[in-house]
């Protein structure tokens, strides 16, 4: 049994800011969920905190590429260098982010650990966007958490994309999506990439205990993998706490019985938890559901002699919780009211400056004018909430 070494990563980096006056929140994440007793809980130790650089787009343009590129890269090599360390100790990394731009180090850290085994390490990417933007398939980029994914897998600027010459982190046969939702923007690219993926409706239908047997099948021929977590694949009826909250997302509950089908084997490398804001969580309310959904997740990895998960048969749900404060959808806290030009998601590329720009009003904080994401009624058409669940109907 490999003990848990909680680590926190929490860079914002690879986000646009989301108001003129602010920086990104989910830098915040790793210290609220440490609030809610996460370590102590899953009978982790303490990894520490790799503290990253300061946030400033300072004169970024398009046509500059990514921003925070130099920070970025930096930052990456040293969580790569955080992440073996526990790794090589025998020990299981559970990095807290920050934005899905981390996903970098751990892709540098999961390249070093193939090479010195003499395999390839996979990737199980669990989140509601495939952050697959990449100059292939867009006229800029410029947010890195909404590129990471093709970053990792080797497409974008060799700063980020190729750092120590290890191009790519991640092979395209050797990545899974999970949870994407059915209409996203890059569902094509990742098809012709042939990176496989199971969009939300997908697995619904299998099950998420299922759905984590397969992910792990497609990575057979892996000597290992990683999993990554965006919990803005959770619909924002349950967690509304993110950038960039999108409808049709998944269930707290299928998330548990998705991580605990992942990480019940030796093959599992370890897991990173990105894109929370407690911004938008002010009461700590979601905070203490994305640690009791961890704790349960977790729990085959604190069971010695734990049995895999069943290829055919679901597993039962998890034990029922104590009530939520959050009953129903309408007591969720609101989000901040869009103003009338809302801005896009703060994963966009950052926008275009004028053609004389002022200190005092750099472009990067305007409205985009390509949006990633575009405002839908929920796919999600009926369903009731219990005891803080959401539970589709």
């Amino acid at each position: 049994m490999r003990r848990l070494a909680v680590l926190d990563a929490p860079s914002n980096l690879g986000l646009r800011p989301p108001t003129e006056t602010s920086v990104p929140g989910c830098a915040k994440a790793p210290g609220a969920l440490r609030d809610h007793d996460l370590i102590g809980r899953l009978d982790a130790r303490d990894a520490g905190c790799l503290t990253p650089p300061r946030y400033d787009p300072g004169d970024w343009r398009p046509g500059d590429g990514v921003c925070h590129a130099e920070s970025i890269a930096a930052y990456s090599v040293a969580l790569a260098d955080r992440i073996g360390a526990i790794v090589e100790a025998g020990e299981f990394p559970v990095v807290l982010g920050g934005d899905c731009s981390i996903l970098l180090g751990s892709g540098l850290a999961m390249h070093r650990y193939g090479e010195s085994i003499g395999g390839k390490v996979g990737l199980v990417f669990v989140d509601g966007h495939s952050d697959f933007r990449h100059p292939g398939n867009a006229s800029y980029v410029g947010a890195a958490a909404g590129e990471d994914l093709a970053l990792a897998t080797g497409r974008g600027q060799a700063d980020l994309a190729g750092i120590e010459g290890r191009r790519p982190y991640f092979r395209d046969i050797d990545v899974v999506v999970l949870g994407i939702r059915a209409q996203d923007e890059y569902r094509l690219d990742l098809q012709a990439a042939g990176i496989i993926t199971r969009p939300v409706p997908a697995l619904r239908v299998e099950g998420a205990a299922r759905t984590a047997q397969w992910a792990r099948e497609q990575l057979s021929d892996c000597a290992g993998y990683w999993v990554h977590i965006d919990v803005d694949v959770l619909d924002p009826a349950v967690m509304p706490a993110v950038d960039a909250p999108d409808p049709g997302g998944i269930a707290f509950t299928e998330l548990e019985l998705l991580l605990a089908g992942l990480v019940d084997t030796p093959h599992c490398l370890g897991v990173e938890i990105t894109v929370f804001d407690p911004d938008y969580d002010p009461d700590g309310t979601y905070a203490a559901e994305i640690v009791a959904t961890l704790v349960a997740g977790l729990s085959p990895l604190r069971t010695a002699d734990s049995p895999s998960p069943s290829p055919v048969a679901e597993p039962a749900p998890p034990p029922s919780r104590p009530p939520s404060p959050r009953s129903s959808p309408s007591a969720l806290p609101p989000r901040p009211a869009p103003a009338a030009s809302a801005p896009a998601p703060r994963r966009q590329p950052h926008p275009p400056k004028s053609p004389n720009p002022t200190p005092s009003a750099l472009a990067p904080l305007a409205p985009l004018p390509l949006p990633r994401r575009r405002a839908v009624a929920p796919s999600i058409k009926a369903f009731r909430v219990d005891q803080g669940h959401m539970v589709v109907l």
